[in-house]
């Protein structure tokens, strides 16, 4: 009996359907202690200022959750908030946001996700959904466009991510977000699966665990998302999409070979982590590259719905339809734990998508433990090198036996119980992406001062500093300029919402960027960085936000909106504790040079962090100014 699996929900053919013209604006609020749902209708004062997505998640959140509540307790809650994109077939739009308070870092996190869940959730009638409470016995959610049902998980618990979802059962409508095994023992790091996408970091699915549910099962399909100013609309998604097409990033290299075609520049720029951070480069990352992969291992496209870039893929490994893992994986699981076999990366990149653990801070936290075991801070069989004992220590740490139960508490904990701080590579508790900040000084102010920890995406300054090369890596000169201004615009992206890539081909294939020149982009960019910012062409993304709803958005709008969404997050988290002190990087990033570097050089950060707190209105301890948030219309709570 508790086998079965969801009925079929047949709906009507879709030209039939009920419009949404815009948003529904209509957000579900559920207290799995009381079992009870409420419909909140959000306002347009809020939907300007915060957008949607990323924004008025953490905004819903601010109103409702008092600072200093423990992570996995009732009073936490997690908002899902699918943004004004999804639904209406823009490019790359199929992503959602998901917004709590992390177990990991132990302040506001947001997470975004490719899986089928948003979509449904959408079509289901619903612009976010709020979960906050505790089931006193494991549980999972039905939504509907009618509201919610509390079903009885007690047959889900125990099952891994993606049985977890075959249980739930096939339907076109649906979308699921489900944790495994390492969410049910509270896992710091676990994430939640939708498909086979994740709300990756900072331990969301620890919090679904600790609240006692399992999945959300959402059931769409019962409205078209129709834009208000259709035609308007239309003309800005060809646009885009001619952009998308002609971008050699987003129509070739992430198309063809995914985000691994990124190992052959990070190891080419010396910040691809080797042996914990010690190096940055090897001369065995070749075999962890998209274009090795794609010869070797039969790969096919499998990616976000819907999707225009298609950097997601599948392969054949030793037999096995499997994920080919993003370059995070590779980076942080592969040759940081000097690992350059892309089958094996392949089998724990599955595994710990089946627990429901996020890659990134597990192969952090291998990586951290190798290094204590040779330096004889604890007592282990893992070795940089050696793939013994991985897969083992993977599933240990999912399940919470022996060490695994302290490795599932991050590399933060573990060094700070062990020794070895200036080697846990993490900031404010969340292990570092597999970008050395010592070859991208921007990354290096970037990690210290992201909201959420050591985010790469919180401001991708390493695009423009590695990849694209219009900004010296090496000089500090304007890059705090650059990083708050990216923080800004990928709030507000991430508030829309839509894929990061996509920045490339909108900003990138303007005629006035794409025919400048080399040289006059790096002069522009690296010397007149005021100017830069001011003339980069986000419009597709404010002009795809105003056709949808109707309201009008500039580009200030737009960006002072992300502006708001940051200073919010950081606002949050200074409640929680966070100060200058924690806007830092590892001590080997400040100490230490790297192996392949013949001149050492280390991140030079505490000049660039002083002009960074300068524009970004932060008093002396990090906090925003009484000015900034009366400026922005935030009132403190």
């Amino acid at each position: 009996m508790g086998e079965a699996k969801e009925k079929e929900v047949s709906n009507v053919k879709e030209k039939n359907l009920p419009e949404i013209i815009g948003s529904s604006n209509k957000v579900l609020e559920v207290d799995l202690t009381t079992r009870t749902s409420t419909v909140y209708q959000v306002t347009d004062e809020e939907r300007r200022m915060y957008l949607g997505g990323k924004g008025l998640g953490l905004k819903l959140i601010y109103d409702r959750m008092p600072a200093k509540i423990d992570p996995f307790g009732k009073d936490n809650i997690i908002a899902f908030m699918p943004g004004v994109l999804m639904g209406t077939g823009a490019p790359c739009s199929g992503r959602f946001s998901a917004v709590t308070k992390s177990p990991l870092t132990g302040i506001m996190d947001h997470a975004s996700c490719g899986g089928p869940f948003g979509m449904s959730l959408k079509t289901a009638g619903w612009d976010g959904l709020l979960v906050k409470g505790i089931s006193e016995t494991p549980v999972y959610l039905v939504i509907t466009s009618s509201g919610v049902e509390f079903k009885d998980a007690s047959h889900l618990w125990g099952k891994d991510a993606f049985e977890t979802q075959d249980l739930l059962g096939k339907n076109k409508n649906a979308g699921a977000a489900v944790i495994g095994q390492a969410g049910e023992n509270k896992v710091l790091f676990a994430n939640i699966v939708s498909g086979k996408r994740f709300l990756g970091r900072g331990g969301m699915g620890a919090v679904m665990g600790s609240k006692n549910l399992k999945a959300i099962y959402a059931i769409g399909g019962a409205y078209k998302i129709v834009a208000r100013e259709k035609e308007k609309f239309d003309k800005i998604k060809k646009l885009a999409t001619k952009r998308i097409n002609a971008n050699s990033v987003t129509s070739d290299m992430l198309r063809k070979f995914g985000t691994d075609n990124l190992v052959t520049y990070t190891n080419i720029a010396g910040i691809m982590p080797v042996h914990n951070f010690t190096s940055g480069s090897s001369e065995n990352a070749y075999k962890l590259s998209g274009e090795y992969i794609s010869e070797n291992f039969n790969t096919k496209h499998h990616t976000c719905k819907p999707c225009t870039i298609l950097c997601g893929k599948t392969g054949k490994f030793n037999g096995k339809d499997l994920s080919v893992p993003e370059y995070e994986t590779v980076g942080v699981m592969g040759s940081n734990l000097e690992i350059f076999d892309p089958v094996l990366i392949a089998e724990w990149n599955d595994l710990c998508g089946r627990f429901g653990m996020d890659t990134i801070s597990m192969g952090g936290t291998l990586a951290w433990v190798m290094e204590a075991g040779e330096k004889g801070l604890v007592k282990t069989n893992l070795k940089f090198g050696s793939p013994e004992g991985v897969a083992e220590a993977i599933e240990d740490t999912a399940y919470g036996r022996g060490f695994g139960q302290e490795m599932g508490k991050g590399s933060r904990a573990l060094s700070q119980k062990y020794g070895g701080e200036d080697f846990a590579i993490q900031v404010k508790g969340m292990e570092m992406a597999a970008y050395d900040p010592r070859g991208s000084y921007g990354v290096g102010l970037n990690y210290a001062v992201a909201n959420r920890g050591a985010c790469h995406l919180s401001s991708t300054v390493m695009a423009q500093e590695n990849f694209v090369h219009v900004l010296d890596p090496y000089s500090t000169i304007g890059k705090h300029v650059w990083v708050k201004f990216f923080e800004d615009f990928y709030c507000a992206m991430n508030s829309l919402h839509t894929c990061t890539f996509t920045s490339f081909a909108y900003i990138l294939e303007n005629p006035l960027t794409k025919y400048s020149g080399l040289f006059y982009l790096k002069l522009v960019m690296g010397y007149l960085y005021p100017l830069a910012t001011k003339i980069a062409d986000i419009s597709i993304y404010h002009k795809f936000w105003s056709t949808i709803t109707g309201m009008k958005m500039s580009r200030s709008d737009f960006l002072r909106a992300g502006e708001r969404i940051h200073i919010l997050e950081r606002y949050m988290n200074t409640r929680e504790g966070i100060t200058v002190k924690d806007d830092t990087l590892p001590g080997r990033m400040l100490k230490e040079g790297r192996k392949n570097d013949p001149k050492g050089r280390v991140v030079p950060l505490e000049k660039m962090l002083k002009n960074y707190y300068r524009i970004r209105s932060y008093d002396e301890n990090g906090k925003p100014t009484e000015g900034i948030m009366k400026k922005l219309s935030i009132a403190v709570h």
